[in-house]
């Protein structure tokens, strides 16, 4: 099997798993997003140093949060994903998952105009109008529902400032994460101990819970692995296009499955959504076929 399809197929893999997850979560929303995010930190940090210490890489670990400007980086980048994955957590359990798929399909558009603001990108004539369609779809659903899609916009604004702080990382993304819950783990810890101190802690008072708690860590782990298999072997294009994979996934879960309400308005904005993401993937196909094109010939 050449190295591409392998690639391809460990991206569909990981945005199946993605985009699935929101089951996994409903499963435990009898119990707190905080203490499931806790479990979450814990169990992917023990899994992810068992995965470094059977590749022999866990010196770099320390090595990487010994540098200041890494340490740093990798703090920001902590904070930001667990704030991702509190806001997933909890719009799971508060049956917002329409507008959480709604985030991930934003995320790309917001990673253009980050880069356009911290690296001074240039924007194309395409990308500026799937960007400024996508900041008229946020508005339309705001003025439509009278509120604004808080969880959309904290989960598409912290993965953005997530992936945007990653750049800066002279590490690969095993090893940062590793980092990444490593210290977060002292938090998670105070935070289970409370719960448990308060005799409200789930882990240990079924065998289901328990189970599905310490599965969380393999669940985020795994995805991640696969993911850097992936893009060491297609396209970023190809990436990019397989990712909608997962909102597109999300969103038949929040619909089909857990049954949300689906409004007027959110088929605005979600046409509005689609048709900017129809725009910018248009764009960075033809861009990247063109990159191709010019390498040839050189």
């Amino acid at each position: 099997m050449r190295e591409e399809t392998k690639g391809i197929i460990a991206m569909v893999a990981t945005c199946t798993i993605w985009g699935l997850s929101g089951i996994y979560y409903k499963l435990l929303a009898h119990i707190p997003p905080i203490e499931i995010l806790a479990h979450r930190t814990l169990w992917s940090c023990i899994f992810f140093a068992l995965v470094l210490t059977v590749q022999g890489r866990i010196s770099v670990l320390g090595q990487t949060l010994w540098v200041r400007r890494s340490f740093l980086l990798i703090g920001f980048a902590a904070l930001m994903i667990s704030t991702n994955w509190f806001v997933f957590i909890t719009s799971i359990q508060v049956g917002r998952a329409v507008e959480a798929s709604l985030g991930y399909y934003i995320f790309p558009l917001v990673a253009v105009l980050l880069g356009a603001i911290a690296f001074g990108e240039r924007l194309g004539r395409a990308q500026m109008m799937a960007v400024s369609l996508a900041i008229a779809a946020v508005v339309t659903l705001t003025a439509g529902l009278g509120v604004a899609p808080w969880i959309a916009l904290i989960l598409a604004s912290s993965f953005g400032l997530y992936g945007l702080v990653k750049k800066g990382l002279p590490v690969g993304p095993v090893v940062s994460v590793t980092a990444e819950v490593l210290l977060l783990s002292p938090i998670a810890l105070a935070v289970l101990w409370w719960f448990h101190a308060d005799g409200q802690g789930a882990f240990g008072t079924s065998w289901r819970d328990s189970a599905l708690l310490a599965f969380s860590g393999p669940l985020t782990a795994t995805p991640l692995i696969m993911f850097s298999y992936a893009t060491k072997r297609i396209r970023l294009a190809t990436v990019g296009l397989v990712q909608y994979l997962n909102p597109s996934l999300q969103f038949l879960v929040a619909t089909l499955i857990f049954r949300e309400a689906f409004s007027f308005w959110h088929a605005i904005a979600f046409a509005m959504i689609w048709t900017a993401l129809a725009i910018y993937t248009a764009a960075s196909l033809r861009q990247d076929r063109a990159a191709r094109r010019a390498i040839v010939k050189s």
